[in-house]
């Protein structure tokens, strides 16, 4: 995931603000339109005409919204890793913290799931569907197959790394994403998902 994410970034650092878009280009061009003579004369049917008339520019372009479902679709699939593990953690694990922990992700992530649909409900936009990554899949096996003597490390483990990409998904588009909305969304995450990186490291620590 954390590749997807770093390009994600770049894509975020390359698209232009809405108010960097240029307007379609347009020039005034003439029409006929009659311009009433100074003064009626004897010939005035055989007399020419002139029209003029500028034509009205065309409104600007829409913004373009190039990476509003690349996040969408990141920042869904990251709730869904999240929410995953921990349920596992919930059945699997026997430390009072981390199912602590855990619990404590699937009602964050399951919020954060929820105010993204929202978001982009409100920008009128259909988000992607998120599925895990073959890598997510595998951290997900790692978790069944694990003895559970080594089942909270590896939990932990997994949740240091996910929640760094997470982290900079958020904080890239919190801070240059194109649609306001989900913009306001990835501000509010920015702490929700520090909170959770650094509860993993103090778990994690513990564990070595």
């Amino acid at each position: 995931m954390i590749a997807r994410v770093l390009t994600t970034i770049a894509t975020l650092a390359a698209t232009p603000c809405a108010a960097q878009l240029a307007s379609l280009p347009a020039g005034p061009g003439e029409l006929a339109t009659p311009a009433p003579p100074d003064a009626p004369t004897a010939d005035h049917a055989t007399q020419p005409r002139e029209f003029t008339q500028a034509i009205t520019p065309p409104p600007p372009a829409p913004p373009v919204t190039s990476a509003a479902k690349p996040f969408l679709f990141l920042a869904g699939e990251s709730d869904i890793f999240e929410i995953s593990s921990s349920q596992i953690a919930l059945q699997r694990s026997q430390s009072p913290d981390v199912r602590r922990y855990a619990v404590m992700l699937i009602q964050h992530h399951t919020l954060t799931t929820n105010q993204a649909l929202a978001a982009a409900k409100t920008a009128g936009m259909l988000p992607p569907t998120p599925v895990l990554q073959p890598d997510e899949r595998d951290q997900i096996t790692r978790l069944i197959a694990v003895d559970a003597a080594g089942f909270d490390r590896e939990y932990l483990s997994q949740q240091v790394p996910a929640h760094e990409a997470a982290l900079a998904l958020h904080q890239a588009y919190a801070q240059s994403g194109d649609t306001p909305q989900l913009r306001t969304v990835a501000q509010g995450a920015v702490p929700i998902v520090t909170g959770h990186l650094e509860e993993a490291r103090k778990l994690l620590g513990a564990k070595h």
